[in-house]
């Protein structure tokens, strides 16, 4: 009888070729996504004259660069250029390229789902850290390098030792108000940034099962911030639901027997990890960021931190973060003014994230300036079939194109100097929504209401009497 195997086991062994002395794997890769920042990597083969090894397996999305205004004529010459490099190298070795016009454009975390290119039991690969978003479809999925991702590029593997096996399982029932988001950076507040180094994270119990796969993939996207090197849920029948019928998921007598296939993609009962935490539902607050990382998040009803009560180290790192984002030890989080709002991106730019803002911003008028860029223009199109751009634009925030827009600033979305974001976006390091930028994370409908309110808001109160 074989060993019980976790589903980092079977997954690992079904992808890899070979493994070498130092325990390092050449793996298989099914999927492999490009964007405009893979252009290094492009430059890497060609400087050897090698093409794409598989290019029927290789996609590219403009998504990081891509302008959610104006796109028809790009202004910024660095824009421009990255654009068109990824245009060119699509075409030279003809890839399926989701350019700024394509109906099927978006951010490549958002189109690769939507699309069906992800699939339980692949290996997707991605020159972007946020690849682990896959992970919820039971496929194995990680960000690499520009050195890896040129190795994909010319062999369609790539060598990787594999990580550690960790559970994180929740249990219960979620709150009103309280998100896949508010569990994520629940558990990176309690564990730490590194709390998962190193290790693949499986999420389980009835609280996931009972999430929606945009749910599971901001849970799986987060897995990031809190030092896992990927994030995994086992496919279930809600996983099939999402799949069928979309363009590249298998169809009649191959889509039957891929679900025999997927059936077995799970953690066996007895199977041990490493690392193995038990969290309760009813425990998650919605949650939201005060300092300048993921860990640094408390539930909105709680005070700031106080550095003097702190251990482990970690007291300067509390009292620098308060200090660039100006805020004070021992004061609530809550009624913190805000000077704009963002909604979107690779974490939260789905149609259900859409949807839980939508709630909150109904019939209500924001008090600060925002941006509202859907995942995809997939996500874009169904928003305005059900009319939440109506509803977002009657509040007074603005609603445009896709891409990864604000979350990163680099199509020119940015926070200025010295104004303070509430962000459903997945980093608040200094400046990575632009120069001397202040973010705070949360989830979609927590961005709702400080909209409304100018200020961070426990998004409770608001939704009483209204349908999410």
């Amino acid at each position: 009888m074989t060993a019980p195997r976790t589903l980092l086991d079977k997954l690992w062994s079904a992808h890899e070729i070979v493994r070498r002395e130092d325990g390092a794997s050449l793996l298989w890769v099914d999927r492999h996504l490009v964007h405009e920042g893979s252009h290094h990597a492009f430059g890497k083969i060609a400087a050897r004259g090698a093409p794409v090894a598989e290019p029927d397996l290789t996609f590219a999305v403009v998504d990081h660069y891509a302008p959610t205004r104006g796109r028809d004529r790009i202004s910024d010459p660095q824009i421009k250029y990255m654009v068109e490099t990824l245009r060119k190298n699509a075409q030279a070795h003809g890839l399926r390229l989701f350019d700024l016009q394509d109906p099927g454009q978006g951010i490549v975390h958002v189109v690769g789902p939507e699309q069906g290119l992800t699939l339980p039991g692949l290996l997707v690969n991605c020159g972007d850290s946020h690849t682990s978003t896959h992970g919820a479809f039971g496929a194995l999925a990680f960000g690499i390098g520009a050195t890896e991702v040129a190795h994909v590029l010319a062999t369609q593997t790539i060598w990787q030792k594999m990580p550690t096996a960790m559970r994180i399982r929740i249990e219960g029932t979620l709150g009103p108000g309280v998100s896949a988001k508010d569990i994520a950076l629940n558990w990176i507040a309690r564990l730490g940034a590194d709390g998962a180094q190193g290790h693949a994270l499986e999420y389980a119990g009835s609280t996931v099962r009972s999430l929606s796969m945009e749910g599971r993939m901001t849970l799986c996207n987060l897995s990031i911030e809190g030092g896992a090197r990927f994030g995994l849920i086992a496919p279930d029948e809600t996983t099939y639901a999402y799949l069928k019928g979309r363009p590249y998921a298998p169809k009649g007598v191959d889509w039957e027997a891929a679900l025999e296939h997927w059936a077995e993609l799970k953690t066996d009962e007895t199977a041990s990890f490493d690392e193995d935490i038990l969290l309760s539902a009813e425990d998650i607050a919605p949650t939201v960021t005060w300092g300048t990382s993921p860990e640094q998040a408390i539930p909105v009803t709680a005070d700031i931190p106080d550095p003097n009560q702190l251990a482990n180290g970690k007291a300067q790192g509390v009292r620098d973060a308060l200090e660039y984002m100006g805020l004070s030890a021992g004061h609530r989080i809550e009624g913190t003014p805000v000077d704009q709002v963002f909604i979107g991106s690779c974490t939260n730019g789905r149609i259900e994230d859409l949807r839980h803002a939508a709630a909150v911003l109904s019939g209500r008028k924001a008090k600060v300036s925002g941006l509202v860029s859907p995942g995809s223009a997939l996500v874009k199109a169904q928003a305005e079939e059900e009319g939440l751009d109506r509803i977002f634009l009657d509040a007074g925030l603005e609603w445009a194109a896709s891409g990864c827009s604000m979350c990163v600033g680099m199509n020119g979305d940015l926070v200025s100097p010295g104004k303070r974001c509430a962000s459903s976006t997945n980093r608040n390091f200094r400046g990575r929504q632009g120069p001397g930028a202040l973010t705070h994370l949360m989830s979609p409908a927590m961005v709702a209401a400080a909209a409304v309110t100018g200020a961070i808001t426990d998004v409770r109160p608001l939704l009483k009497g209204r349908k999410v």
